[in-house]
């Protein structure tokens, strides 16, 4: 498998992975919408000031992309932090570690940059391997608190991390 930085002629595949990723039924039981909202959600932080070019991944088998996630500038109050997602991976190939792989060189590539936390909201089972934990027990607040443990992040340095609400980027607050 290759990792590698995110291209703007990525961008129609990468569509595809995500509406592919994220077509099957919700937490909730309910139908995902069509084209699932990760997508738009996509384009609109490709597209933002809060894009970051190097955090924006693409993993290849075989010269074909089946993974993607992006990571953009986020908040702590008026602290930078990052937000990563959507991450998607390809159904065909899921469980195959690449998703955990994406996650990895993200904070990998994020730590190198001198940035100190990066926040999300999913499992806490599949993102506490990798060091999450609820954002809460850093002292980060959710932007909706109905999220709960599922809003999390991660410190990426012994130094102190910044406290308070968590901003994601602007497409985030348009959905």
């Amino acid at each position: 498998m290759l990792i590698r930085a995110f291209r703007d002629a990525d961008r129609e595949v990468v569509d595809r992975l995500l509406a592919e990723a994220f077509s099957g039924p919700q937490p909730d039981g309910s139908p995902a919408a069509s084209p699932p909202i990760e997508v738009g959600l996509n384009t609109a932080l490709l597209d933002s000031v809060e894009f970051i070019p190097e955090l924006a991944l693409v993993a290849e088998l075989d010269r074909a992309a089946v993974g993607y996630c992006i990571t953009t500038r986020g908040w702590i109050g008026d602290r930078p932090a990052l937000g990563l997602g959507p991450i998607g991976v390809d159904p065909g190939v899921q469980r195959g570690g690449i998703g955990s792989a994406l996650v990895r060189e993200t904070l990998r590539l994020a730590a190198g940059r001198g940035e100190r936390v990066v926040a999300l909201l999913g499992d806490p089972v599949y993102y506490g391997r990798f060091g999450f934990v609820p954002s809460t027990e850093l002292g980060i607040v959710a932007p909706e608190p109905a999220w709960g443990a599922y809003f999390q992040a991660v410190r990426l340095d012994q130094a102190e991390a910044p406290v308070g609400a968590f901003r994601y980027a602007a497409p985030f607050t348009e959905l």
